[in-house]
């Protein structure tokens, strides 16, 4: 794990938006921020380099591909404020799964430093500086509520085609032995960039809740320590069945991440979760709603979307995980539907 004590007075200045941030050897200048949540702030950076010829700075560094190196020196830095040893753990605990990850859907993290900084009572805190990629696009989430105000939707194939790369990066992580769960897949944490003439590129970022997916839970007490994980740590709105009312005796596999993934693709059809409706009722629940999968279908666009893209999403949101698919299924499932609509879009 990367560690760097230098440039800590100048991280004092950053905390107001301005002065530069070392991470490891390289230098970034803060531009403005751009996001934040919890105890952490992201930033678009611009990275300081003494003399660009030279090919220094993150161009020089080994581990960053030369694909991930910005044109312009501009990134996205995350600082996480850690006031605990837990908080410790659980960043590093992101900062070890996100480097395991390499696919052009899965957000990279390109470089991070741990530092040590003195608290206002005299004792010491840490500060984590995590290095990305920008995408000045937004997520799913800022486009769907663009769009929510506008009235507007995507097209079933822009729908399918966005859904499709989600799942690209899914099956990377899906694929490891023991496989990873994401365990936060939702539109918010799915960064997208418009491109001329091309779909949308959507990557998946966060992997904050990222863990080994299996766990075998053989008591109640194991059952409610996974329910009080998974109310901390996976969105309410996109949390599987088993993860609110977990069985004292059952196997938990990746197919929690497929849930949230219908979730999801309903969500980038409509902007909203399909059992967020059940907060505006009096009376209503939106755990009852998720456990029951009681699914309510908006207006949609006109004409509407497909019958076969609805029974799409009611195939992933099965409330018995032993009848969900796999992350393979769905794949061969969207591959048929975009051969299936991408002609008549062409048309």
């Amino acid at each position: 794990m990367g560690c760097s004590f230098s440039g800590l007075n100048a991280l004092y200045n950053a905390v107001n938006g301005g002065g530069d941030v070392w991470i490891n050897e390289n230098r970034f200048r803060i531009l403005k921020q751009i996001g934040e949540g919890g105890f952490a702030y992201v930033y678009l950076v611009k990275e300081v380099v003494a003399d660009a010829r030279s090919g220094g700075g993150l161009a020089a560094k080994k581990s960053v591909p030369p694909s991930h190196v910005s044109e312009d020196g501009t990134y996205a830095m995350k600082k996480v404020l850690i006031q605990s040893e837990d908080q410790l753990q659980l960043v590093r605990e992101e900062i070890h799964v996100s480097s395991l990850f390499n696919h052009p859907n899965l957000l990279p993290l390109l470089d991070h430093a741990i530092i040590a900084v003195k608290g206002p009572q005299g004792g010491w805190n840490h500060e984590a500086y995590l290095l990305f990629p920008v995408h000045l696009d937004g997520t799913l989430l800022d486009n769907a509520k663009v769009m929510q105000a506008k009235k507007e939707f995507l097209s079933t194939v822009t729908v399918l085609q966005i859904f499709q790369q989600l799942c690209a990066g899914l099956k990377h992580m899906h694929s490891f032995d023991p496989p990873y769960a994401h365990n936060d897949v939702k539109p918010g944490n799915v960064l997208i960039t418009h491109r001329k003439g091309q779909p949308p590129l959507a990557i998946l970022m966060d992997f904050g809740s990222a863990r080994p997916a299996r766990k075998e839970i053989r008591s109640r007490s194991e059952a409610l320590q996974l329910q009080e994980w998974a109310a901390e740590h996976c969105s309410a709105p996109f949390r599987a069945p088993e993860l609110w009312d977990c069985p004292s005796y059952t196997d938990i596999d990746e197919r929690t991440d497929i849930w949230s993934l219908g979730c999801t693709l309903y969500a980038i059809m409509y902007g909203v979760s399909p059992f967020e409706y059940a907060l505006g009722e009096s009376g209503g629940s939106l755990q009852l709603a998720i456990i029951n999968a009681q699914i309510k279908w908006p207006p949609g666009p006109d004409p509407p979307y497909p019958d076969a893209l609805r029974q799409f999403v009611v195939w992933m949101l099965q409330p018995q995980p032993a009848v969900r698919p796999h992350i393979d299924d769905i794949i061969i499932h969207v591959d048929k539907l975009i051969s299936k609509y991408l002609p008549q879009a062409k048309a």
